[in-house]
């Protein structure tokens, strides 16, 4: 497999895209460039019904040129490289250096798809990926392109490698928010391929990154802390964040989904009545006599004696 090393990191770790993935995303956009050809050949052929033959001729190529070159090139030049059929099957073209291509390359690419396309029905356009070992075509060569795969399956990802102990925690206090999603992904990838560069080439994108994420933050890497182990520090920190946050308001959220039963004390028992006892006079034989509360009482069964 041919690896793909760029100089900006933004495509590092993606592959260059191969014939059979390249036709299908060629097949999307031919059907959907051909369709809007034929609707707006339609109403020029309605607009141009008054017009003489010579007329005709010249609207009719200026639609082809428009709607089958102008179009594709404007839609690679404004999508940086995401065609309709390309963002189907998760290609993109970028330069040789990895960055994204500009209305030049476009430009080229369009060009020269007329000829190895349009006029031959593909086949140069075929026969020329087949031979190249990064899949390009003739297009590709002259505009100093390659059509790479940006979905790569989840299995096949490589885990971020933790920064120095000494390193973690340093950068809480680090405002994050203005570094772009893009700018991530570039770290991300060179952070899991670094060990895979040449130490001249590692080091230097390093820099670059490191230099790029400083100017988002407006905090410059510590001095005598390398490039890389400041990279490797910030993603860190950056999970991190995203770890409490997301942890944090499952747990907030938690008591509320699930709200305990409030439960309210038992009334209190009423209080038993106190039983006074009036001391009678003792009897004439002697024996003390029974309360007087002693004879109503019920007994500690509850039940009653009748009267």
């Amino acid at each position: 497999m041919s690896e793909l090393v760029t100089g900006d990191a933004v495509v590092l770790g993606l592959r260059p895209a191969k014939l059979p993935s390249r036709a299908l995303a060629l097949v999307i956009d031919l059907v959907a460039v051909g369709t809007v050809f034929v609707l707006v050949s339609i109403g020029v052929a309605v607009a141009t019904a008054t017009l003489d033959e010579a007329a005709v001729a010249a609207v009719t190529v200026a639609t082809f040129l428009l709607v089958l070159v102008g179009a594709p090139i404007a839609v690679e030049t404004l999508s940086h490289g995401r065609s309709l059929g390309k963002l189907a099957c998760g290609l993109r073209v970028v330069r040789d250096d990895g960055g994204p291509i500009r209305f030049r390359h476009a430009l080229v690419r369009g060009a020269m798809g007329v000829v190895e396309i349009l006029a031959t029905l593909g086949v140069v356009a075929s026969v020329a990926s087949l031979v190249s070992a990064r899949g390009r075509r003739l297009g590709d060569v002259f505009a100093g392109t390659l059509v790479v795969r940006e979905r790569v399956p989840a299995g096949r990802a490589a885990a971020v490698p933790p920064p120095p102990p000494w390193l973690v925690g340093r950068f809480a206090g680090l405002d994050l928010s203005a570094v772009p999603d893009d700018l991530w992904l570039a770290v991300r990838q060179y952070l899991t391929r670094m060990h895979q560069l040449d130490a001249v080439v590692g080091r230097d994108m390093s820099e670059r990154l490191a230099g790029d994420i400083a100017a988002r933050t407006g905090v410059p890497a510590p001095a005598g802390v390398p490039a890389a182990a400041f990279l490797a520090a910030v993603v860190n920190e950056r999970q991190a964040r995203d770890a409490r946050r997301a942890f944090g308001a499952a747990s907030a959220a938690a008591p509320a989904a699930h709200p305990l039963p409030q439960t309210h004390p038992a009334p209190a028992p009423p209080a038993a009545p106190a039983q006074v006892s009036t001391v009678r006079p003792a009897a004439p034989d002697g024996t003390a006599a029974a309360p007087e509360g002693d004879a109503v009482r019920p007994p500690s069964t509850g039940f009653a004696p009748p009267a």
